[in-house]
């Protein structure tokens, strides 16, 4: 008996949901990663598959705080509006990469030995080191959208949270791990050359819509500040750990923040 040929084949049925699941919980697990909206799925999170979306979800985290700060931004002055703006990225995010930065300045700045440094990386309490750079991010950030129009402040934001994530898979593509066990070893094995490069065009293709040409020098300012880290932690640990990406994430972020307000005064959004 023939199959109806108004339907598709079964085993292309099967294929097309397969990687549908795929896709879906890729996409899910990034957002149950990265942030602390509590989701849902009927599958289970495929961790590896997640990397490649991280830029999107950055970009969507990126679009809900530049959305808080330039919707304040037309009622009360801007510097108020960025401070509830960037507080809100935290809470939303659940301070997931300041954490990381806390822990990694401790250990790079404060740590003796490679033995040294590893185990304050595994202390939850943070040190002196550790205090100076997660203020310091959050005043940079609160400071820069502060300059911003609201428009700017919006483009601006969703670059640099998709250009932060997209500089942290790319780390795990390039960079060698300095330990083999832990979550950022994990996810470093499991990141190629092909999902670092694709994460990498994504936070790139969100940052041109967003801010059009300006995504060259953004994503240039993105690079340098991840490849700065990253030299650093070769230099102290031998290689990256999930906490030395949470630092490249943020100091990529603050990069691309600091570029946006130099070209906001020079230069018009290409949709204004």
């Amino acid at each position: 008996m023939n199959a109806d040929p108004g339907l598709p084949e079964p085993r292309t049925n099967v294929r097309t949901t397969a990687v549908q699941l795929r896709r879906a919980g890729g996409f899910a697990a990034a957002v149950q990663f990265l942030t602390r909206i509590p989701i849902r799925t009927t599958v289970a999170p495929d961790l590896t598959a997640s990397v490649v979306w991280f830029p999107v979800v950055g970009a969507l985290i990126g679009a809900g705080v530049g959305g808080v700060a330039a919707g304040l931004g037309e009622l009360v002055p801007m510097t108020v509006a960025a401070a509830v703006a960037v507080l809100a990225g935290v809470l939303l995010t659940g301070a997931f990469h300041e954490d990381g930065l806390a822990d990694s300045a401790d250990a790079l700045a404060g740590g003796w030995t490679v033995e040294h440094r590893l185990e304050i990386l595994d202390d939850p309490r943070h040190g002196s080191y550790g205090v100076a750079a997660l203020s310091g991010s959050i005043l940079l950030r609160v400071v820069a959208v502060s300059t911003l129009a609201p428009a700017a402040a919006l483009a601006g934001l969703v670059a640099a949270h998709a250009l932060g994530r997209g500089a942290a898979v790319a780390t795990m593509g390039a960079a060698p791990v300095a330990r083999p066990e832990g979550l950022g070893a994990d996810y470093a094995r499991s990141v190629g050359a092909r999902r670092a490069l694709g994460a990498a065009a994504l936070s790139v293709a969100f940052t041109t819509l967003a801010t059009g040409w300006w995504a060259v020098p953004l994503a240039a300012a993105a690079a340098v500040g991840a490849a700065v880290v990253v030299w650093l932690a070769r230099r102290a640990i031998g290689g990256v750990t999930g906490d030395v990406l949470g630092a490249v994430e943020q100091v990529a972020e603050c990069a691309v923040l600091v570029v946006v307000t130099g070209l906001a005064t020079r230069h018009d959004l290409w949709w204004r």
